[in-house]
């Protein structure tokens, strides 16, 4: 076994052993999040944990056919990132917490307006006038 052989062998077992701590804090994060897009987040982190996980496999097989499944895997994760993007935005505000961060950062429908009952006077719509011909 060569230098670089030992370099890159011990290199790789750290760098499983920082990708595993770091898979059971955002494990936690997405457990615990106090809000939706904090889960969202970390759901999106896993995923580059787990194509960092197949790079490593990659490394230590030398089977380069697992770059091709990370590759697909992080389109698969982006994909699905900007889906629940689209879903907590359809949420609205109805959810956020007071004083949360998020509330200034996502749109809601507004509402629709409703005529009020001093911009309509009362006695003139079409079904009062329909009773006031019999």
């Amino acid at each position: 076994m060569t230098t670089a052989e030992m370099i890159i062998s011990y290199a790789v077992w750290l760098a499983l052993v920082v990708l595993c701590v770091s898979f059971l804090l955002t494990v936690w994060r997405v457990i615990k999040g106090p809000t939706l897009p904090d889960r969202v987040v970390a759901l999106d982190m896993l995923t580059g944990i787990v194509i960092g996980f197949i790079a490593l496999i990659a490394i230590r097989t030398g089977f380069t056919l697992y770059i091709d499944i990370a590759i697909s895997l992080g389109l698969v994760g982006f994909l699905a990132t900007v889906a629940f993007a689209r879903f907590i935005l359809s949420r609205g505000n109805r959810e956020a917490p007071k004083g949360d961060m998020m509330k200034t950062f996502t749109t809601s429908v507004p509402e629709p307006r409703r005529k009020s009952a001093a911009r309509r006077p009362s006695g003139t719509g079409p079904a009062v006038r329909r009773k006031a011909k019999k």
